[in-house]
């Protein structure tokens, strides 16, 4: 097992945990009812901190939004096309 998990941005850029990505696009359950799914395509755009790399390279990144009934979190795994790094 890998003790430092890492993969690639669409650039090739090296992402490990911790990171800073752009988030360029999602891949959204086609189930997902249309608040939810207003929630992941406004995700597009937005810098986050990388939280876990899972076995199949995705990395894991999540944001809190202000909903009616008080903070909701939403997290997405992104794969490297979905992402660039972030200026340090």
């Amino acid at each position: 097992m890998n003790a430092h998990p890492a993969t690639v941005d669409r650039h090739g850029n090296p992402i490990t945990l911790g990171d800073r990505v752009r988030i360029l696009a999602v891949s959204p359950d086609p189930d997902m009812d249309e608040d939810d799914l207003d929630m992941f395509n406004d995700m597009i755009g937005s810098t986050c901190e990388v939280e876990r790399i899972d076995s199949e390279g995705a990395a894991w990144v999540a944001i809190w939004w202000n909903g009616f009934d008080g903070p909701l979190l939403t997290s997405v795994g992104l794969a490297p096309g979905q992402m660039e790094k972030a200026a340090a």
